[in-house]
């Protein structure tokens, strides 16, 4: 289905420029409004990241929502599984997150939950989409919405995560939590260390323009030399919204959402709790689907993006699945990716066993992977068939063989084509992809 405004995760962009503007925000407020608020005192949860120009999309959403009629309730800077949760939680008819996840400050985007915490149909989105040409109108004045604060929002997540977790006590494990000056600043320090950890927390002083700024999941570098620095057992790096997890083992080695995802696995199957395929993406290594199939599951493959592995899990039964980012989904815990869980499930699986986070990864064999990331012009100019391209890829394939594979893939939120080579030599994986990607850059607009 062909959508102008939602892309694999809601809708993003930069800050000021089409589509993400104060005057669209309004008609996307008023149109969700139409779409979603059905009933007599409808209520929808807004919630936000820390980005500056979310106050600007918090008060024009607000505005648009309270034109249709909806009663809206601010929560403020909260993680994206936080609102997922409360949507749910209080009987919300929906929940929007204001947030362009791990992107920069002068991005942003806004998602939906629907009332049951996941995600909208493209049938719901198509159906705000067909609204959003149209001038916004308003209800009758006795029937416009009000607006108040939910005060408790961060206490009840933080509640609820602490129940998720089924592990022993904390104590005594010290711990470097990065929270990339984003959502869960206030939220995680206080899981952790109500679990009983020594928390050292840093990107916690977000300022508006410094979310995800060398920090988080997507910049490792501060929250590996802190946990070597500091002597700590472990680091956990969540990105700009709170749904995606990275994390750093003693030695300041990086453990990608595979190694999270295969650790999780072996948890929950030794527990019993493990049904149907673990779902990855096409971009999972090659590594992690041996390691599933030697537990003698199954391992099955989705386009990127969680809406996909959340569709995979739905039509085989899975209970678990991934993303290599560290966006990962664990149903019988969480209806939606959430970061500070996947943690918790991770640290749950090591003190079990009675293991450090480095050694019981260790069970998994990573492939050389590597990804190259070609800037485009806009997203529109992605395009992957064209006949330089195309022979590129037939010359890398015949170069590989039976040796690794090649993925080439538009994003679907940023203007970028991803090359990505695996193989079991990484001279060979990288010598390859930049064959690929040079081929992208001459002939596509940067």
């Amino acid at each position: 289905m062909s959508r102008r405004y939602f892309g694999t995760d809601g809708i993003r962009g930069r800050v000021g420029v089409a589509p993400m503007t104060p005057a669209f925000a309004l008609r996307l407020g008023w149109a969700a409004g139409r779409v979603l608020g059905r009933g007599e005192g409808a209520t929808v949860l807004i919630g936000k990241d820390t980005r500056r120009s979310g106050y600007l999309f918090e008060s024009a959403l607000e505005a648009g929502l309270a034109a249709a009629g909806i009663q809206v309730r601010l929560l403020g800077p909260l993680p994206t599984p936080a609102i997922a949760y409360l949507t749910k939680a209080v009987g919300a008819q929906a929940g929007v997150v204001i947030s362009a996840s791990h992107n920069p400050h002068y991005d942003n985007g806004v998602k939906f939950f629907g009332a049951d915490g996941g995600k909208l149909s493209e049938a719901q989105e198509a159906a705000i989409e067909a609204l959003l040409d149209d001038e916004p109108g308003c209800v009758e004045p006795e029937k416009v919405g009000k607006a108040s604060r939910f005060n408790d929002a961060v206490g009840r997540y933080v509640e609820y995560c602490k129940s998720r977790y089924d592990g022993p006590s904390m104590s005594g494990l010290r711990i470097v939590l990065d929270c990339a000056n984003g959502a869960a600043y206030r939220a995680a320090p206080s899981v952790f260390s109500e679990l009983g950890a020594q928390v050292r927390a840093i990107g916690v002083s977000p300022n508006g323009l410094n979310i995800n700024d060398g920090c988080g999941s997507t910049h490792l570098g501060q929250l590996q030399a802190a946990v070597v620095e500091q002597s700590a057992d472990l680091g956990i790096a969540l990105d700009g919204d709170g749904d995606r997890c990275l994390m750093v083992d003693a030695q300041g080695n990086a453990v990608d959402g595979d190694q999270m995802l295969y650790v999780i696995a072996r948890h929950q199957l030794a527990r019993g709790g493990l049904t149907g395929p673990v779902v990855g993406t096409v971009m999972s290594n090659l590594g992690l689907e041996q390691a599933i199939r030697a537990m003698g599951l199954d391992f099955e493959r989705s386009a990127v993006g969680d809406r996909y592995v959340f569709e995979r899990l739905l039509a085989t039964g899975g209970r678990l699945g991934g993303e290599t980012s560290g966006h990962i989904l664990s149903l019988d815990k969480a209806g939606t990716g959430d970061g500070i869980v996947s943690a918790l499930q991770v640290l749950a699986a090591a003190l079990l066993d009675g293991r450090s986070l480095g050694d019981i990864v260790s069970g998994m064999r990573q492939f050389p992977q590597v990804l190259i990331n070609v800037k485009l012009a806009q997203r529109s100019d992605a395009k992957l068939d064209t006949p330089a391209i195309q022979a590129s890829m037939a010359d890398a394939e015949r170069e590989l063989g039976v040796r690794g594979r090649v993925l080439l893939r538009a994003s679907g939120t940023e203007p970028l084509i991803r090359v990505m080579v695996e193989s079991d030599d990484e001279a060979l994986s990288r010598r390859v992809a930049e064959a690929i990607a040079d081929s992208v850059r001459a002939t596509a607009p940067a």
